[in-house]
């Protein structure tokens, strides 16, 4: 039972109540908690790094502007310059997803974007305020977005059908992408610490150099996921600007 327990890979994913039942019908959990403290990081950080805003700055400020001029740099690149209007909301969703992957990254912490329902929230808000943008710009018109300009009409009883399930697609594919990389790196992380463990207890001296190879995966993978932390919050950042990109552009 001890070695079935080693690697229960998915144990790491339960909710637990932190605080306890907040009132009578919101129950705390410790992915709520998490998403607590990465709010309470992002702005204790941004008010450190910026309580001077000196002509010179400083490490912290320096990073706080370089994360600024990044987040903005691609919103004009991606949407354009009638996108700077999203800027605040794009940039807070990016550090949101950021500081919630690092998180997870730590011990006793928990990674509250690899769960669905924290993913696919986050998503179902994008699509709804990318398809609100399409109706304030546009009108009623935003339904040529399902009707590209230049397709011959023989072709568009066939087209507009897979257009509008693309479109309604796009908080699925944002959230699982999102949830599935983040969950698989946390599986193979305790795939490997399990199975280090299984050769350390079961082996004796020989496991203990057996050990070193999951091991060394595990801090190759560790690595990694740093990565991977930073690279999904991009992406879901980059995404969310495509799609106001076509909602502002249409084409």
């Amino acid at each position: 039972m001890a070695q079935e327990s080693a690697i229960n890979a998915l144990g790491q994913f339960q909710l637990t109540t932190g605080f306890g039942p907040v009132g009578r019908l919101v129950e705390f959990t410790n992915s709520n908690e998490m998403m607590l403290l990465a709010a309470a990081i992002i702005t204790v950080l941004f008010a450190i790094a910026l309580r001077h805003r000196a002509m010179v700055p400083g490490r912290m400020q320096g990073l706080a502007e370089m994360s600024y001029e990044f987040v903005h740099q691609m919103v004009d690149d991606t949407i354009g310059h009638e996108g700077r209007r999203f800027f605040p909301f794009v940039f807070t969703l990016f550090a949101f997803i950021l500081v919630g992957n690092l998180l997870g990254l730590f011990p006793y912490f928990f990674a509250f974007t690899s769960h669905i329902a924290v993913t696919g929230a986050l998503a179902v808000f994008v699509f709804l305020l990318s398809t609100a943008v399409g109706f304030w710009y546009h009108g009623l018109g935003f339904f040529k977005f399902f009707s590209p300009p230049g397709v011959p009409g023989w072709l568009l009883p066939l087209l507009i059908p897979i257009e509008i399930v693309s479109f309604l697609s796009r908080p699925i594919s944002l959230s699982v992408r999102l949830f599935a990389n983040i969950t698989a790196g946390h599986v193979m992380w305790e795939v490997f610490a399990g199975f280090m463990i299984m050769l350390v207890t079961g082996l004796g001296a020989v496991g203990v150099v057996a050990a070193i190879i999951p091991l060394g995966l595990n801090v190759a993978l560790t690595a990694l996921e740093f990565l991977v932390a930073f690279l999904q919050a991009y992406v879901f950042a980059v995404l969310t600007c495509l799609y106001l990109h076509d909602a502002i552009h249409l084409h």
